[in-house]
């Protein structure tokens, strides 16, 4: 028996799980690390404790599993994707914070460039909207901001990395300084139909081409780990942003095949084959992963706020002690009461990309209860979806027969019942929900031969509940326009 290691970079933790080459799950570890606000939109996490972290899951999940370095077969890796860093070659020292995801202080920039009539070559380029959310306006403000970066950035002496790229640079001791093409089309500073860092692109950002990393496929050794890491050189051979590997963990491996990740965020993929697909209503183009020098791109739709509204109910409000309790205090009531909770707390993204738009609660009436804003906070995160899958059915990818779902809050019953009677289609919860850490290991482990096939490999995947829909076409449609009435009542709040 072959056994992989994952390493789950999140946005709110830092995971590791060891597989075997069935896809089952034989040791975990989990580790959270701090979230820094400090401006209003504004996110960052430390890159080093994010490195720190990781290292440590992973050791204790080969602990967990009874497993040695030397008897796993390869290490795959999916990140938190967008999310910038920027260190020194010559230390590995942070130059700054990492700038996260949920980031808008690019927000500015991106208006600018929109004024001088950049956004629609741009999208034809990189498949992406001009948007905070990207890495580009994160390490272009760095440069600008961090007293001699541009400087030391000019003369060589700096490296910019997504997630993925700051954890092989860091597991093999400054060897490797790689990417893969999935979360390089993330950057905004990536031709998506050359497959290379865009001249044009540098330039318009000011990127000096020297800070950026080699992009090699998703699938194929890359790198070895220092043996002093864990005792033995491990083979790094897959590489993916979380939501390319969770498709992939999904087993979406067809062109029409989707599944929606649940997370802190919520991330809608749709398998469009080997030729990228271009949105008309704002959705993004992206690539999927490469294998051979064979590339699948995706269409996705990236919901900003999801089971991070729960996290705000939690830690923000105090109306749940843990996020496990949402599913009884929503469930204890029949709706949300006339309550419509819109998290746009950073904005919102697909189809929308409204930077300015603030987070809104409103339809409430005396007769409101905390239970119903937990059933308002649910009803949000699938609602955001079903906008999602209206955009994608409008650009022709036609209409959908299932939803694979993953990601923490899909075990959340209730939320993908609410989901399954607001689509209208079945809803899909897969026997291993791992699906992120699973398609890392899964990339890995095809590039040195645990699987021989992509074949073999969907052929371990099973359902493990499918939620029907229950409601009428009359009911999705009430609640579709009350909640777009709400979405109205939000856009462009904070915009000066």
């Amino acid at each position: 028996m072959s056994f992989l290691l994952a390493l789950d970079q999140g946005t709110s933790s830092s995971r590791a799980i060891v597989f075997n080459d069935k896809g089952e799950a034989l040791g975990l570890a989990q580790q959270e690390f701090r979230q820094s606000f400090p401006q209003p939109g504004w996110v960052e996490h430390d890159p080093l404790e994010i490195w720190q972290t990781q290292l440590a899951c992973a050791r204790e999940a080969l602990r967990a599993a009874g497993l040695a370095a030397g008897q796993i077969a390869a290490i795959g890796i999916a990140n938190q994707r967008e999310t910038t860093v920027l260190w020194e070659r010559a230390s590995g020292r942070p130059l700054a914070p990492a700038i996260v995801w949920q980031d808008r202080r690019g927000v500015g920039h991106c208006e600018r460039l929109k004024a001088d009539g950049h956004a629609e070559w741009i999208r034809a380029r990189t498949g992406l909207e001009l948007d905070a959310y990207f890495s580009a306006t994160k390490l272009a403000w760095l440069l600008a901001h961090v007293p001699g970066a541009r400087q030391q950035a000019e003369r060589g002496e700096l490296a910019f990395g997504t997630i993925d790229t700051w954890l092989v640079w860091q597991l093999t001791g400054g060897a490797r300084h790689v990417t893969d093409p999935g979360n390089a089309s993330r950057t905004l500073l990536f031709d998506i139909h050359r497959q290379v860092w865009d001249e044009d692109l540098l330039a318009l950002f000011g990127i000096p081409p020297s800070l950026l990393p080699e992009v090699v496929d998703s699938s194929g050794v890359m790198a070895e780990t220092l043996p002093t890491l864990f005792g033995h050189s491990i083979p790094i051979a897959g590489l993916a942003g979380d939501q390319q590997a969770a498709t992939f963990g999904q087993a979406c491996l067809q062109p029409g095949m989707a599944k929606n990740t649940y997370g802190t965020g919520c991330f809608l993929m749709l398998n469009t084959g080997h030729q990228p697909v271009e949105s008309r209503h704002r959705l993004l183009t992206t690539l999927g992963w490469r294998r051979g020098g064979e590339t699948h791109y995706m269409l996705e739709g990236s919901v900003f706020v999801a089971g991070a509204v729960v996290q705000w109910l939690r830690d923000g409000l105090g109306l749940i002690d843990t996020a496990a309790d949402i599913e009884a205090l929503a469930a204890s009531v029949p709706d949300s009461g006339g309550a419509v909770l819109v998290p746009a707390f950073a904005g919102l993204g697909a189809p929308w990309w409204d930077g300015h738009a603030r987070g809104i609660l409103v339809g409430l009436t005396r007769g409101v209860t905390k239970a119903h804003i937990a059933r308002a906070a649910l009803d949000a995160i699938a609602l955001q979806t079903v906008d999602l899958v209206d955009a994608m059915g409008r650009d022709g990818a036609g209409p959908l027969t299932e939803l694979r779902a993953d990601g923490g809050a899909a075990r959340n019953d209730l939320l993908l019942q609410i989901q399954a009677d607001l689509l209208g289609v079945p809803v899909i919860r897969p026997r291993q929900t791992e699906t992120t850490a699973l398609g890392a290991a899964s990339l890995a482990g095809l590039a040195v031969g645990v699987w021989s096939s992509t074949d073999a490999l969907a052929s371990h995947w099973q359902a493990e509940r499918v939620f029907e829909p229950t409601r009428s076409a009359d009911w999705r449609a009430s609640q579709l326009n009350t909640w777009h009435r709400a979405v109205e009542r939000c856009r462009d709040w904070a915009a000066e």
